[in-house]
Order: structure tokens, then sequence, then C-alpha cells
């Protein structure tokens, strides 16, 4: 309950007077509140660090991976990868459970929105010591070679057997397939 209390009070008090822009060669988004941040971490199951429930390899992917910045012990929150879509960073960042690392990327935080608080779009990894970063941007290759029936031009959503089951069974809306048909007549009326 300690270790509780202690990661949500961290989560909640302002970082250290640390400038995780110098160095820094993240290119932006242009996304609202983002901020080049470079910096040294330990690469965490979220899971494990806010509850004990810990298990090995930080779940094999299926947990969301955390950054613990060594700077200030900040739980960051890296929940996109440097991919132009919003693919998660899991899969670039796995390789290095529980090792520390150096990350470059965009910082996301706004104190005036709530929830806009360390939340990390990484881009390089390397781990500490190392002369080579790691551009990350292995989840489109991670898909398609989990995924080899589902060949083809065009965005991996479009093409990817789970979305296309989930569309067959629910809709594009979500509502089922009537739903679906007559707001589809709707829009095309």
């Amino acid at each position: 309950m300690k270790r509780i209390i202690a990661l949500a009070l961290m989560a909640v008090t302002p970082a250290f007077a640390a400038d995780f822009e110098e160095g820094s060669t993240a290119k932006s988004w242009n996304l609202y509140a983002e901020t080049p941040a470079l910096f040294e971490a330990k690469v965490v199951d979220i899971t494990c660090e806010i509850t004990g429930d810990c298990s090995d390899n930080c779940g094999d992917g299926s947990r969301q991976i955390g950054l613990l910045r060594s700077e200030d012990n900040q739980l960051i929150f890296p929940n996109k990868n440097a991919q132009s879509g919003f693919q998660g960073a899991t899969v670039d960042l796995l390789p290095f459970c529980g090792k520390s690392v150096e990350v470059d990327g965009l910082m996301i935080e706004d104190e005036d929105i709530q929830g806009a608080k360390n939340i990390y779009l990484v881009q390089k990894i390397r781990e500490v010591g190392s002369d080579d970063w790691i551009k990350a941007n292995t989840w489109s290759k991670n898909w398609a070679a989990k995924h080899p029936e589902a060949k083809g031009k065009g965005p991996w959503f479009r093409r990817d057997p789970r979305v296309n089951a989930h569309i067959a069974k629910t809709g594009y809306f979500g509502l089922g397939l009537e739903a679906d048909a007559i707001a589809i007549k709707e829009l095309f009326e």
C-alpha cells in the first residue's frame, strides 16, 4: 500500500527543475503541449510498479510498459512510438524490460488539463552506455510478421483480421449491422 501511495504522489507532484529538452533531437508532431525530452529511465511494467503484481519480462507485451525516469523517479507513460500512426511503444520498449535506457522523444504535459501529465512519445531508444540509437518504429513490422495473411496496400487496421472480424460482428460504429446499414443509407441519400 505504501508503494501505491508513493507512486500516486509522484504522479501528481511537479517534476524537479530538470531540463529534459537539452540534447533532444526529437522531431515535432505539432501536438498541443508537446516538448522535446531526452532522459534516462528504467523500462518497467506499469502494473508491477503500481500494484506489486509483477510478471516475467514485463508481461511479454501484454501489459503497458512504463519508464521510471532516473532524474526524479517519475513514472512516465510512453503511449506512442515514432511511427505516423498512434501505435503504442510497447513493442519497441519490451526488449529493454528491466534495463536502464536513454530515450528521446516528445513529452506531453499540460497542468491545466487533467490527465495530460507524463505522456511520452518515444522516438529513439538506447541502452545506457551504448552509442547506438534504435528508432522506435518496429510496430508495423511486428504486426506484419504476426499477420502474413493481411498483405496489401493501405493502413494496417484496414487489413487486420481482428479488426475486420469485429467490424463484421458489430458494424463500423459498434451498434450492429442493421444500425450501420441505416446510418450509411442516411449518409448517402
